[in-house]
This record gives structure tokens, sequence and C-alpha cells, in this order.
């Protein structure tokens, strides 16, 4: 509870000095205080951290604010709260204050603690990670659960432009909300130039036993195809038809690898190590 809530409550100074000289509280900066000495929980470090700071002018953001909008799965680390940069704040043990040039008109929550929404929230997570893949996967998380939108998220990038991976953020986010698009925005014949790999055929089309089949790249010579998914393919009944098309190509006798396009931006080495593997053991056979 924050000092002001116990005061209006009637509980005194000194009644928080001797709980606090028991032992049974804990206090929690200049401005909080916990009514018992157990593990607290990542809302009440928040709600601690906003009345340290001044909840007028400081919101949760970045993954703190995530998990506050129910993100799972994701490590806790320190705190994240954003002010405006006029504002001159001292540090605070375990929370990360960053100054955002300004706040977007509608990015706050109208509810609950105060924080920005998860759009907004993913974009400056991706920017405050601590690596391209923590990016990654702060901006692809809170759509796989449903926390926002490609369309949502695609505006945010737009209108929330930080100082740091702007580029990866921009492609990370045109992977994902733009992922229906084709191929051709991660140049794969280029990727396959630079390795020394023969160029592939790209959007072929194949007759399977459901009507046409549409490849992202082959290699007509090696028998060897390559699909690329986007967010598309992990939604809703997605899955099942893909495996259908997949199960199909295999069996006319081509050998099928998929690279998903974010692990593609993430993980490009290994990824055309296989390629090159793939067009080995296929031209051995």
């Amino acid at each position: 509870m924050s000092r002001r809530q116990l005061r209006s409550l009637g509980i005194t100074h000194d009644h928080v000095r001797n709980e606090v000289a028991a032992e049974r509280w804990a206090p929690l900066g200049r401005q909080a205080v916990a009514v018992h000495r157990g593990p607290l929980p990542v809302e009440a470090r928040a709600w601690s951290a906003l009345w340290e700071v001044g909840e007028r002018i400081a919101a949760l953001d970045g993954v703190t604010s995530l998990i506050a909008s129910g993100l799972t799965g994701f490590e806790e680390g320190p705190l994240h709260l954003s002010v405006s940069h006029s504002h001159d704040i001292r540090q605070i043990a375990g929370v990360r204050i960053h100054k955002v040039i300004r706040r977007l008109e509608d990015e706050l929550m109208s509810s609950g603690i105060p924080r920005t929404r998860p759009a907004v929230a993913a974009i400056r997570a991706a920017g405050w990670a601590v690596s391209d893949r923590q990016a990654a996967l702060l901006l692809l998380m809170p759509m796989q659960q449903r926390l926002t939108t490609p369309d949502a998220l695609l505006d945010a990038s737009r209108r929330c432009v930080g100082r740091r991976r702007r580029g990866f953020i921009k492609a990370v986010v045109g992977d994902v909300a733009l992922g229906i698009q084709s191929l051709g925005e991660l140049d794969f014949a280029r990727l396959c130039r630079a390795r020394g790999l023969p160029e592939p055929s790209r959007q072929v089309v194949r007759q399977g036993p459901r009507g046409r089949i549409y490849l992202d790249v082959r290699w007509d010579d090696w028998g060897l195809v390559v699909e690329v998914d986007g967010m598309q393919h992990r939604e809703g009944l997605a899955v099942s038809v893909d495996n259908l098309t997949r199960n199909a190509v295999v069996l006319s006798g081509d050998k099928v690898l998929r690279i998903d396009r974010v692990g593609l931006r993430l993980h490009e080495e290994a990824f055309m190590d296989q390629v090159a593997l793939g067009l080995a053991t296929c031209a051995s056979r």
C-alpha cells in the first residue's frame, strides 16, 4: 500500500514504524509499504515503483506493461517504466526508467494499473530488449497470446519510433503483420547467391491431390523445396492445411525444408547451412 493510502485509513507514521521495527511489514522506498514479509508479485512491485516515481507522470511500459496486460511465459526481470523526457527522475533499484520523447495520444490504457497499450508496449519492449532474439520474441508473443493484433502492432511501429533496432523492428513487424505477402520481401534468391548456391524457382505451382499447390521456392533439378512460413501458418486450421500440402509434396518425391520468416532473420546462417546440406544430399541421390 502507499503511505497515502495508509494515512487515509488512519494508520499513522508511528504505527508503520512500529510494524516495520517488529519485522511484520517492510518499507518499499519512500512511498510504499508491504504489509507482510512475503514475496511480492510483479503487480505489487509495479505499484510500488509507480508511487515512487509518481503515478501521474509514469506508466508501466515495455515487457512490464505486457505482463500486467496478461503476457505469460516470459521470465520477469527488472521493471520497466516510461516517463516524458522533460521529467527529472532519480533511479530506483530494480527499475529501469525510460524517457520517451512524447506520449502517443492514445497509448495509455484507460483502466487498471497505469500502463501502455500492448501494441505500443511490444514495440518499446523490442527496442529495449537485450538481443535481437529477445526483441523478436517480444513482438511475437503478444500476438500469439491475443494481447494485440497484427494491424495494431503495425500501426504502433509506424507511430512509436524508438532509438534502437528501428530497421529490425520494422522488418519483423512486416514479417508478422504482412506475412501473407510473397517471399520477395526476404529476397531468398539473394541469400542463395551470397552462399554460392544455385537460384531456385519461386512461387512454383504443382498439382496435388486436393488441387493446386503453391510452393515458395523449389530447385527443380534437385527435388528440394523450401517453404518460408509467416504468422498465418500458426493460426487456427492453417497448420492442418500446411501439413496436408507438405505431405503431398513429400509423397511426390521432393524433400521439404520449413523456415519461419522471423527465424530466417535471426538465424540466417544456420538455416542457409541446412539449405546447402539439403541440396548436397539431393544431388548425391
